[in-house]
């Protein structure tokens, strides 16, 4: 039997034994579609942890949730935004408009403000519904 010598180690001797699989075109599509669900890097790996009965962790990352994830940081950074902006309207209309003209304005934003905050109120609503769902999985 033939011993290869593992590279950089002139003193040790390879010991791994090696098996040849043939795979038709369809199994072998089906193997790679289980390794990739699996999430083992290695082909060699993979094929050892099932013949083995070994136990191996499969973790999926659903798309929806990563994209819901994504628009909710997203919709958080704009809420800062108009926190902002709202301040320094305020602060703007105290010190460029008179009193009567800026109460006016500030009637309008409140009006604004209310709307904006209902619809804040559905998204946090949405999201416990969404966790509610996806913590059941």
């Amino acid at each position: 039997m033939k011993q290869k010598k593992m590279r950089g180690v002139s003193s040790k001797m390879k010991t791994e034994k090696r098996v040849s699989v043939n795979f038709t075109a369809m199994e072998f599509a089906e193997f790679l579609s289980m390794k990739e669900t699996a999430g083992v890097q290695s082909q060699s790996a993979f094929i050892k942890v099932r013949i083995f009965n070994e136990t191996f962790r499969v973790i999926k990352v659903d798309r929806s949730l990563l994209d819901y994830y994504q628009k909710l940081t997203t919709l958080y950074g704009q809420f800062r935004s108009v926190g902002v902006n709202y301040n320094q309207t305020v602060v703007a209309l105290k010190s460029n408009f008179t009193e009567k003209k800026a109460f006016a304005m500030l009637a309008k934003l409140e009006k604004l403000t209310l709307e904006l905050a209902a619809i804040g109120g559905e998204i946090v609503q949405l999201t416990r519904e969404f966790q509610e769902k996806w913590s059941q999985k």
